[in-house]
């Protein structure tokens, strides 16, 4: 592992360079990834810095990111491949007349002119070589897992009308899941795995420092220290590293340049960058604001 050390810690710098802070477990994750050329089972509560990962890799890299947003109910073809119907009933209609045998005529209508390229194939035919962001995973069912399994086991789609469509290059593959579901385990033994946690004080600070330049020192290590404490209370959403770069800006904007008890009620007005229900507002009472900032 030793050996690997140079190479990590460039990683680390080249991510940090495009906006991304990791730490060495991750990095070293990432490079194993990109050199092995295996698909990345990222785990971890939302709001930690899953999805930005296969965003900074293709920022990285200089390459497309093409992302498939998954949901309940995601149809293979919605992520695969589509026929353009309404163009193939204009081209019969056209076609009526034609005096070439049917065979042909069929040909020409299922021929990649009319053929609409969905995320996962276009992922597989785009050159260079994309990023492939699958993102959520967890919220498609096992039937959809299993399509995606059999494209990330060889690389390659069947089509019927067509036939086998190869990968020109293998995209760079990021799946990310928040663990409303457990994945499968035969995914999970095609890809490399990273759990993502909340980050530390440390992290987090170094990532406000990193993203948000012009906060005074004190203001940084202050929010910071307020988000690590909200975090610990039993809330129903909690706040990611994005709520926290949020909530800098608010911070800032409103011209809040200290967190203190005298600032509980103008820290207040902010709030609405950091909590995103009305529970866990309601939750935040002055009176826990207070605290929370008299603590920092």
């Amino acid at each position: 592992m030793a050996g690997r050390m140079p190479d990590i810690l460039a990683l680390q710098e080249r991510l940090a360079q495009h906006g991304y802070i990791a730490e060495p477990a991750l990095a070293a994750t990432l490079l194993l990834a990109l050199d092995l050329r295996r698909p990345l089972l990222l785990e971890g509560e939302a709001g930690v810095g899953k999805t930005e990962v296969g965003k900074v890799l293709a920022r990285m890299s200089g390459t497309r990111l093409i992302r498939l947003q998954c949901y309940e109910g995601l149809d293979a073809h919605a992520a695969m491949y589509e026929w353009n119907y309404q163009r193939q009933l204009l081209a019969i209609k056209l076609l009526e007349q034609d005096e070439r045998p049917l065979e042909e005529k069929e040909q020409n209508i299922f021929s990649e002119r009319y053929l609409l390229r969905r995320p996962l194939l276009e992922a597989i035919t785009s050159t260079p070589a994309p990023v492939l962001l699958v993102d959520e995973i967890d919220r498609t069912d096992e039937a959809f897992e299993a399509y995606l399994l059999e494209l990330l086991s060889d690389f390659q789609m069947s089509i019927p009308e067509l036939g086998v469509i190869q990968a020109t290059e293998r995209p760079c593959v990021v799946l990310t899941s928040n663990g409303t579901r457990e994945i499968s385990d035969a995914l999970r033994r095609r890809c490399l795995y990273h759990y993502i946690d909340y980050p530390d004080f440390a992290k987090e600070l170094h990532i406000v420092r990193t993203l948000v330049p012009q906060v005074p020192e004190r203001l940084a290590r202050q929010v910071v220290e307020f988000v690590q404490s909200v975090r610990k209370l039993d809330l129903q959403k909690t706040p990611g590293i994005a709520e926290t770069l949020d909530w800098v800006a608010a911070l800032l904007r409103l011209d809040v340049r200290m967190i203190d008890a005298v600032s509980a009620e103008r820290i207040a007005d902010t709030l609405c960058a950091l909590l995103k229900t009305r529970e866990d507002r309601a939750g935040l009472t002055p009176q826990v604001v207070e605290r929370l900032a008299a603590s920092c």
